[in-house]
């Protein structure tokens, strides 16, 4: 299982997203909503299948990055937590 990263843009404003922010919590075993637009999540899809499978919780506007993480990582001002969940889950 790969560690993908999801970044997106929701354009329309007011717009309640929690069956998307759901739907990103049940494709892997592990995740974490890293920073307000990023979610870090352990899956077995290919970055495209992801992508596929959150399509529907979006509006035709919103945009989504979806990218397979390796090892190489770095933070700065994340909390300790979010840098511990990386060690864990990410092979340096």
């Amino acid at each position: 299982m790969a560690v993908q990263l999801i970044s997106y843009d929701l354009l329309k404003p007011g717009q309640e997203y929690t069956d998307l922010f759901d739907a990103i919590k049940s494709v892997g075993t592990k995740w974490w909503h890293c920073l307000e637009s990023v979610w870090l999540v352990e899956t077995a899809l290919a970055s495209s299948q992801l992508r596929d499978t959150l399509r529907s919780y979006v509006d035709s506007n919103d945009k989504i990055l979806v990218v397979a993480l390796e090892g190489n990582w770095a933070t700065l001002g994340l909390t300790p937590k979010c840098n511990k969940w990386l060690q864990e889950n990410l092979a340096s």
